[in-house]
């Protein structure tokens, strides 16, 4: 989005739309710089409700952060798909147990100010949830309506994440004052399942008051909506039937199963009706999808977090076109691509790819998905921006001698052969590309058709899961032969795994993949909590593995090994001789470079090479030393030492 920024630059939209001063806007940095008279008025509701998003969603700055509010890397760096950042989840060397090295997520002490902190958000929902039907009816009734659905929308929000990390939390639907002495704040653990109900009830108060569309695109778009609570429902639906939360996981007539899959038929019975989810009718589609800008309706965008291309103090840029585009290209180096995720995706007739068999893993690039080449870039990829239209992107290097000087070309220093190139803008300005103002779909309507497929599986109906399954790959144009290469599922598990296959493709680099492998429990089996998915699904563990990556270097030494002619391949997925240079590039491989490993392992403690352990007492966190010894009501999770090192009582399981 590259203007009208409501929710992040309301500093700007206010000014220019009502003329008044940034004072109020300062003063709701403190609870005591304003109270329930706002509401008398819609212009400063509206003030306040953009404060929300600001509060939110402010830095959400990269489609790989996760956690609301936060928006860090932490956990996409626990997952395959980006290498070389061990974290202290997944580090052999580090064993997390006590209350000071629990997730700090849930808040900190209190202090003079505002800050902008989980429960911090829920009472700002809260507080105008209970003051905008009294002081506030003097307000239109719409208005009211859709001021109140996008406060059910930020509480389900926020609670969403609470019980991800934590499983039950306190659960807080009032105002409440900081006191050391009123009884009534202290509130206890909810049970994860009660917490689930009230975002569920969150969700279909706020599917209620809110439209299926806003009619002011150019103000309103990227604001909550009734589809993004439909949708929701889904998502949240899946992660209580999932194993983490529900024990009975792995009956197929369990209710959970049953409530997630009625969800996710209602939305998407919803969402088409109201014109979501015709976008993509191609790669091309698919691709192009994720870098709209222009603030018209997206039918694969359920929920998106709009940011700007302008440079100033107030404006909310996205640091992912910068970060994936090579140093040849004025970007930050790129993201190098772990060899697990090159191997991942299918072939281009839908099967999987197996090393000596449909593939060989040296022409990586050679007959696969369509999603692939738009989701890497690699030697020889054209790979184009504002100023370069028919920039080919060379990945490689080469040795002065065999113990000599490595040269990378153009400065490219990979650790891989191919870099991340997935929601990447061909139109971005090489001179601006940390003020792109490309999108962040939080929600696609691609994520709803997997939640429905997985459902499917889950209860044992393989031939539905097939069919949303195949929604999926046909809108990219794999052919439908042999269900669209997947083949026949012997079973439920077999269905199971091939949804979670899926969703690594087609939900790669969007933050999604660490929440599969929490809520399906997949690092590892462990006997002592139940944990028995990888083996029931046939999923291998991630523990005991690392990232690998590789280089293409010279076969032989002295200068760079291609020559301008050499570097006339340009492959373009669109274009007509798409094939002809793939075969071009295979054959300048095998004649001009060998695979070679890198100089040193990608994931390391320091300077010493890892495996990935994570530990499963980290599949859901202990409260903090500071949470703990503030609240001293609330009893500590299970397998996390509570304020006074004794082992913790409370079962998320519940």
């Amino acid at each position: 989005m590259k203007n009208r920024i409501a929710y992040l630059l309301f500093f700007v939209v206010v000014v220019a739309a009502s003329g008044c001063n940034k004072k109020f806007l300062e003063e709701m940095k403190s609870y005591d710089k304003y109270d329930e008279n706002i509401f008398t008025n819609e212009v400063q509701t509206g003030w306040y409700i953009d404060r929300l998003y600001n509060y939110y969603f402010v830095n959400y700055k990269n489609p790989t952060l996760t956690v609301v509010g936060s928006y860090d890397d932490t956990r996409r760096n626990l997952t395959e798909e980006i290498g070389g950042t061990v974290k202290d989840y997944t580090n052999p060397n580090k064993l997390l147990v006590q209350a000071s090295q629990a997730d700090g997520y849930y808040g900190a002490v209190l202090s003079g100010s505002v800050n902008n902190n989980a429960y911090t958000r829920i009472r700002l929902a809260n507080f105008l949830l209970e003051k905008i039907d009294g002081i506030g009816k003097v307000l239109s009734e719409d208005f009211r309506k859709t001021a109140k659905g996008q406060m059910y929308m930020f509480r389900a929000f926020q609670y969403f994440d609470l019980v991800r990390i934590y499983g039950g939390v306190p659960i807080v639907t009032t105002v409440q004052n900081a006191s050391s002495t009123d009884e009534s704040i202290k509130v206890p653990r909810a049970k994860s399942s009660e917490v689930f109900d009230q975002i569920i009830t969150d969700l279909d108060s706020a599917a209620a008051l809110l439209p299926m569309k806003w009619t002011t695109s150019s103000t309103d778009y990227g604001r909550f909506t009734a589809a993004a609570a439909l949708a929701m429902k889904s998502r949240v639906l899946l992660t209580a039937a999932s194993p983490l939360f529900n024990a009975n996981w792995d009956n197929a007539g369990d209710q959970h199963w049953q409530k997630a899959l009625d969800a996710g038929i209602a939305a998407e019975t919803a969402l088409t009706a109201a014109g979501y989810g015709a976008s993509i009718n191609s790669a091309k589609d698919w691709a192009e999808v994720t870098f709209k800008n222009d603030n018209s309706f997206n039918g694969e965008a359920i929920f998106l977090i709009l940011l700007s291309s302008t440079n100033s103090s107030t404006a909310t840029n996205n640091g992912w076109e910068s970060s994936i585009r090579p140093k040849d290209q004025n970007g930050g180096g790129g993201i190098s691509v772990p060899k697990a995720m090159l191997d991942l995706f299918p072939m281009k007739d839908g099967s999987r790819p197996v090393i000596g068999t449909n593939y060989n893993d040296t022409f990586f690039f050679e007959g696969r998905d369509p999603r692939f080449y738009r989701t890497f870039a690699f030697s020889g990829s054209k790979w184009a921006y504002t100023n370069n239209k028919n920039k080919v992107t060379w990945l490689y290097r080469w040795r002065a001698s065999a113990t000599g000087t490595v040269t990378y070309y153009a400065n490219n220093q990979t650790s891989s052969p191919a870099l991340v190139r997935k929601m990447s803008n061909p139109a971005a300005d090489s001179t601006t590309f940390v003020y792109s103002g490309t999108d962040i779909f939080d929600y696609r309507y691609g994520e709803l058709l997997l939640n429905i497929a997985e459902c499917y599986a889950a209860k044992g109906d393989i031939g539905n899961c097939i069919t949303y399954l195949g929604k999926i790959r046909s809108r990219v144009g794999i052919p439908s032969a042999n269900n669209y290469g997947i083949g026949t599922l012997s079973s439920r598990y077999a269905a199971l795994e091939a949804c979670l296959y899926e969703r690594r493709v087609e939900l790669a680099y969007e933050g999604k993949r660490f929440w599969d492998l929490q809520r399906w429990m997949l690092y590892d089996d462990d006997a002592s909590i139940g944990d028995n998915t990888n083996a029931r699904l046939g999923i291998p563990i991630l523990n005991g593995t690392s990232r690998q990556g590789y280089y293409w270097q010279s076969k032989t030494y002295g200068a760079d090994p291609l020559t301008a002619a050499d570097r006339a391949i340009s492959i373009d997925p669109d274009a007509s001789d798409f094939n002809t240079q793939i075969a071009s590039l295979k054959t300048l491989y095998q004649n001009k470079f060998v695979m070679t490993p890198l100089d040193a392992a990608w994931d390391k403690d320091g300077s010493t090479p890892v495996n990935f352990l994570f530990r499963s007492n980290y599949y859901i966190s202990g409260l903090s030393s500071a949470v703990l010894s503030n609240n001293p009501w609330l009893t500590q999770t299970i397998g996390w030492q509570d304020y006074n090192s004794a082992m913790g009582t409370f079962d998320y399981k519940q």
